[in-house]
């Protein structure tokens, strides 16, 4: 296998740190961008000159343009940026500040978006090029007390999915990842609102999200080994759902939603003027 050098945020642990492993061992070079690097340096000792630890803040989008030259200065390209590091907060919408929701939208978007910039113009240059956007299958569907997250996600979504389309020409790919509940760090990490009375009946979603840290079903290492894998492949899908929930979940918010545009569709027509020919759109 050729190597290639991947630039991954977030890899103190979770899928992160599993992702690095994962790359570096397929002999490829990897600068983990994290706010502490020295959390990487054992993992560094054991692949000397393969892998770069750079502190780096995800939300410091200035930082962006700093962090692909390193990566360029070190090993010469960037094949691979995985946009990963993630949290979340779970409350009601009427709980949740402009505070935490900016928070989440300046690290689920404004971090990928401006990383994703900074690095295109080297993968335009080289010809090729691949990246992956860490989502969530609440990135497709959500549920009461995720508002925020899934608002982040679902932008980070809908953002690269027009990314793809764009950058596709130049030999640029876009893989949107839809995990499930995955065995890292993520949940004993929530941000829990103040409950207000109102939202009483939340309480079992809370219990849920904080009570499954240690029990989750998803194994990042098996999850890294799929990503790697796949990046690695002339087929890469624009959408990777994760685990199993995240099959069955999404597979039923999409049926759920195919039914809705059937049982509406003569009424949604309805809405246009008559006689008038249909949309004819370049895409």
């Amino acid at each position: 296998m050729t190597a290639t050098t991947w630039i991954i945020t977030g890899t103190a642990s979770g899928l992160g740190r599993s992702l690095a492993n994962a790359a570096l061992a397929n002999g490829h070079n990897v600068v983990a961008a994290l706010r502490n690097p020295d959390r990487m340096a054992g993992l560094a000792a054991a692949h000397p000159g393969r892998l770069l630890p750079v502190d780096y803040d995800v939300t410091d989008t200035a930082a962006a343009p700093g962090l692909v030259q390193t990566a360029l200065d070190r090993f010469g390209r960037v094949d691979v940026l995985v946009n990963n590091a993630g949290r979340a907060v779970v409350g009601a919408v009427e709980e949740v500040g402009d505070r935490q929701l900016r928070d989440l939208m300046d690290l689920h978007l404004f971090g990928p978006a401006a990383l994703a910039r900074a690095v295109l113009p080297a993968m335009r240059a080289q010809g090729s090029g691949t990246i992956v956007q860490m989502s969530s299958q609440g990135g497709r569907t959500s549920f009461p007390g995720v508002s925020a997250y899934s608002a982040s996600k679902f932008a980070l979504e809908g953002w690269s999915e027009s990314l793809a389309g764009e950058v596709a020409p130049f030999g640029i790919r876009v893989m949107i990842v839809e995990p499930s509940r995955f065995r890292t760090g993520f949940h004993s990490a929530l941000e829990f609102t103040d409950t207000a009375d109102a939202y009483g009946a939340l309480a079992p979603i809370r219990s849920d999200m904080a009570d499954v840290a240690g029990r989750q079903e998803g194994d990042p290492d098996r999850a890294a080994r799929i990503i790697t894998d796949l990046v690695a492949t002339d087929d890469l899908p624009l959408r990777l759902p994760l685990g199993a929930e995240a099959v069955q979940r999404l597979y039923a918010a999409y049926q759920r939603d195919l039914d809705g545009v059937v049982r509406l569709a003569d009424l949604a027509r309805s809405a246009d003027f008559e006689g008038v020919a249909p949309s004819v759109r370049p895409v």
